[in-house]
């Protein structure tokens, strides 16, 4: 049994072990149990904080210990091991198996994890931080809301932990599987309150959108030097050597499978490009600097950055026009007004900009201007709820129409 400290609460709750998920015979006793219900919790962890190229190593999952008999004070947890399964293609199945719901908190970020190194697919997704934001809740990650709701502290420095690293620790496996033991009850709690303030259909269309998400068309644009922030502190004339030296970052951290940001951090690169050190002694008045990095990478950065200072300049990237300055006139003048309508409906419901519509949408609507309900529908992000509560309003601000 694992305690869980529980604050303002005089008693400890008590939470059987997780069954650690490592072996075929293990995995073909979770799916046959899995197999049979109607709605399991699901979460990722990675180890994008110490790869290169990250990868999902851990899945946790809570469901009914009774298929047929939910109890949420009977909950079974997973902890799935990636890493020394062969094929775990099967739990995919159910993910992608539309009777079978699948809680989530925040879900968009593992959906597109597990869609870039299983390939599943999801079809009927709840994600409780998304209802959450829906009612207007005032903390809607999951640490405060464990606390919030359960009296969980969660240890925040397993959020920097190696999940790569075998075995996990007994600190590793209670965060992780805190992170999905509870959702199934808090699921219960968004779904009676988004119901109760006649949210429920709002919710239903957005989580539905969740399954549309495509790690393809989500994939990061190709990285570049400029993208670093401190790249604007560089002068112009030390840009050339500034690129040379990120391609070495680049190349190094890719070749040991390491954070670029575990080599130099880009402070310590834009430093570097800015004092152009000849020797090794001078290395050590760059800000960021350890004695560490001087012996392992001193004589190669040296070396490139004499190189890099024979360089031609990199052409400056191509500037982007925000999105609404692709807009003419009277097609920005609507956009501005739908911003304002936008702002004032979020004030009055007491939930973000974005749960009403983000920016894009208000663009496509500003652009296209839709004349009828069905024509708003027909932009792909509005669905039929937020066509019928939100159109009349939409086509009067895009119409210039009184009432």
């Amino acid at each position: 049994m694992i305690n869980i400290h529980m604050t303002n609460r005089t008693l400890a709750a008590k939470i059987e072990d997780p069954v650690l998920v490592y072996n075929e015979k293990t995995f073909a006793q979770m799916m046959n149990h899995l197999s049979k219900q109607t709605l399991f919790a699901l979460d990722t962890e990675s180890d994008s904080l110490y790869r290169y190229y990250p990868r999902v190593c851990l899945i946790q999952i809570s469901t009914f210990a009774d298929a047929h008999q939910p109890d949420l004070n009977q909950i079974v947890d997973y902890l799935v091991d990636p890493l020394r399964l062969q094929d775990i293609g099967a739990l995919g199945l159910l993910l992608a198996d539309p009777s079978i719901e699948v809680v989530m908190h925040a879900a968009e970020n593992d959906i597109l994890e597990l869609q870039r190194d299983l390939h599943y697919t999801f079809h009927n997704i709840f994600d409780t931080q998304l209802a959450a934001r829906i009612l207007g809740w005032p903390h809607v990650g999951l640490a405060a809301i464990l606390e919030e709701q359960f009296g969980i502290i969660s240890d925040k420095r397993m959020q920097r932990t190696n999940w790569g690293k075998r075995p996990l620790t007994p600190q590793q496996i209670t965060y992780a599987q805190m992170d999905t033991h509870f959702l199934p009850t808090l699921r219960t709690i968004l779904t009676d309150q988004l119901k109760t303030k006649g949210r429920w259909e709002e919710a239903q269309e957005a989580m539905t959108a969740l399954s549309r998400l495509d790690y393809q068309a989500n994939a990061h644009p190709k990285r570049s030097f400029w993208q670093m922030k401190t790249t604007r502190e560089v002068p112009r004339e030390a840009t050339g050597l500034l690129e040379a030296l990120w391609q070495w970052r680049e190349q190094l951290a890719e070749s040991e499978n390491c954070p670029p940001f575990k080599i130099l951090n880009d402070q310590t690169l834009s430093a570097l490009a800015m004092q152009r050190p000849k020797m090794l002694s001078e290395l050590q008045h760059i800000a960021g600097w350890s004695e560490h990095q001087r012996v392992r990478y001193g004589k190669a950065l040296l070396d490139v950055i004499a190189e890099g200072q024979r360089r031609p300049l990199p052409a400056l990237p191509e500037f982007k026009m925000r999105p609404e300055q692709a807009l003419d006139k009277l097609a920005l003048s609507r956009y501005d007004a739908l911003r304002r309508w936008r702002s004032h409906v979020a004030e009055t419901r007491g939930v973000a900009l974005e749960i009403i519509f983000n920016n894009n949408t208000l663009l496509e609507l500003a652009q296209h201007a839709p004349q009828t309900e069905a024509q708003i529908l027909e932009i792909p992000e509005i669905g039929l709820w937020k066509a019928k509560t939100y159109g009349p309003d939409i086509l009067r601000i895009l119409h210039n129409k009184n009432s």
